[in-house]
């Protein structure tokens, strides 16, 4: 089991994870007392809920940023490990100091401002974090727990309850706050997977080709790409199932820029080549990150 694991400490007290980190929580702080908290906003998540209750009870909004997040270094700790949850405490931790101890004044009373910038500055903050090892926010997490047992998937489980937060928000503050609340939202998601992923988001781009040969010399000797090639079959289509024909199936990693200059480029060579492209979460080794270094 996972937490039986040994914990880490030359990775939690390494100098990249203090300084993302540190960075992450300072980042995460500027978005709550500099424009979330102030002005109701919520981005979902641990975080939104706990701007949420601070609004209905008056409690120190650093209790519930506690309190909430106890289930989720649990479960970190029993499905991911020692290293994380205390990494995971750690940032917390280092968040509630920021918020009691640091002077934050409120940046901008512009609503359109404050959703988008407290939206980024709190997805910089939760990437930043991730980054280091752990998390302020563990919502997903739980519902990635949860997700076998309510027949759901895991982001299922995060819309429905990030849905409920910001519905919440909507009822207690207005629809107006509830509008901008899922803007933030939408703009911490987008920002911290461009942290966590990078901007170079890749892609995988499957090419069926009558014409393979040449498609695979156009894609590696025109655009300097690397391929994997499959042996397959083509045909079984409808009223002439036992059509078969032996083929080569090429796949080739991509980025967003890349994607319509080669698509571009294969239909020129066969305009009825069958091609699909489907996004990637992560690239490890091979010609295309050595590419990146280059």
């Amino acid at each position: 089991m996972a937490h039986a694991e040994n914990i880490d400490w030359k990775r939690i007290f390494s100098l990249h994870s203090l300084l993302f980190m540190a960075l992450g929580v300072f980042l995460a702080a500027i978005a709550f007392k500099g424009f979330m908290i102030p002005n109701r906003f919520l981005d979902g998540g641990v975080t939104g809920l706990s701007i949420l209750l601070h609004e209905w009870f008056h409690w120190d909004i650093s209790f519930f940023l506690i309190v909430l997040n106890i289930p989720f270094i649990y479960i970190g700790y029993r499905k991911i490990g020692k290293t994380f949850a205390i990494q995971t405490s750690m940032a917390i931790l280092l968040m509630v100091f920021c918020i009691n101890f640091i002077e934050i004044q409120p940046i901008t009373h512009d609503k359109v401002l404050i959703a988008l910038f407290g939206g980024f500055f709190i997805g910089l903050g939760i990437g930043f974090v991730i980054k280091a090892g752990g998390v302020i926010d563990g919502m997903e997490i739980i519902a990635d727990y949860t997700n076998k047992k309510l027949g759901l998937s895991t982001s299922e489980i995060v819309m429905f309850i990030n849905s409920a937060i910001i519905l919440a928000a909507a009822f207690t503050f207005g629809i107006e706050v509830g509008m901008y609340s899922i803007l933030t939202y939408f703009t911490a998601m987008k920002t911290s997977d461009y942290v966590v992923d990078g901007f170079e988001e890749y892609t995988a781009m499957t090419i069926i080709s009558a014409k393979d040969a040449e498609i695979k010399s156009c894609i590696v000797n025109d655009f300097d790409k690397a391929i994997s090639v499959y042996k397959g079959e083509r045909g079984y289509l409808p009223g002439s199932f036992d059509i078969k024909y032996d083929c080569e199936i090429i796949v080739t990693i991509l980025t967003r820029l890349e994607i319509h200059r080669i698509k571009t480029a294969i239909l020129e060579i066969d305009p009825n080549a069958f091609l699909y492209i489907s996004s990637i979460k992560e690239v490890k080794g091979g010609v295309i990150k050595q590419k990146l270094k280059r």
